[in-house]
């Protein structure tokens, strides 16, 4: 659409133009047709020099902005932001994850072990910050998130289904800090996507997977959920 009222600005300016110099060569006026005349040269100029603007600009368009932003790299300002950017928005991306049955977004902010702080910062792009001492928060003070470690592909951090949670706001257990449960299929059953810690409870009972916790604690604000959002 850009590319196309580009060309339509340029087709309606050369057209002004033209019809312009038809109506004054019309007119018969002495002093129109010599100025044509003596013009002659600069019309065609610039009507090229408008054509060439015109092409550049729709080779803008067509190559894309990325490609013209590695000749041209825009550096961070003295706080840290790059320019433009408002004040208080939040760069990293949102994840998707499971909460009884629908999908929810959050992000990863910081993890109680480095490994799993680094592994999160490869997934999110964003760095997730080392906090040691969010181990030392008591259990009754935290919620749990369900990590797939293998079963069916997807965008969770080890390559797996999405992560499922077991609270949300708006519930009176909801807190960001997270106690992570590393869920694993065992060999011969049929892995599928569990959305709901029931459904994780119900598929362990049977024998079909095992739950352990390594003792890692990450902060995961919900950005979106059913019936709310940020």
């Amino acid at each position: 659409m850009a590319a196309l009222a580009a060309f339509i600005l340029a087709a309606l300016a050369i057209g002004l133009l033209m019809f312009g110099l038809s109506f004054a060569v019309a007119s018969g006026q002495e002093v129109v047709t010599v100025l044509m005349q003596t013009g002659d040269v600069a019309v065609k100029r610039w009507g090229g020099r408008i054509l060439i603007a015109v092409g550049l600009w729709l080779v803008v368009l067509s190559v894309g902005a990325d490609v013209f932003a590695r000749f041209f790299p825009v550096h961070p300002d003295a706080r840290g932001q790059m320019p433009g950017m408002m004040s208080g928005t939040n760069p990293t991306p949102p994840v998707r994850g499971f909460y009884k049955g629908q999908e929810i977004r959050f992000i990863h902010t910081e993890a109680s072990h480095p490994k799993v702080a680094e592994m999160l910062t490869r997934m999110m792009g964003p760095k997730v910050l080392v906090v040691p001492s969010l181990r030392e928060v008591p259990p009754r003070l935290l919620a749990e998130v369900f990590v797939f470690t293998n079963g069916v592909r997807g965008d969770g951090p080890f390559g797996f289904q999405p992560d499922v949670f077991d609270a949300a706001p708006g519930d009176a257990r909801y807190t960001p800090l997270r106690r992570v449960n590393l869920v694993a299929w065992k060999d011969g059953v049929r892995a599928r996507v569990l959305r709901s810690v029931e459904e994780v409870a119900q598929t362990r009972a049977r024998g079909e997977l095992t739950v352990t916790q390594p003792g890692v604690v990450v902060n995961m604000p919900f950005l979106t959920w059913p019936g709310g959002q940020r």
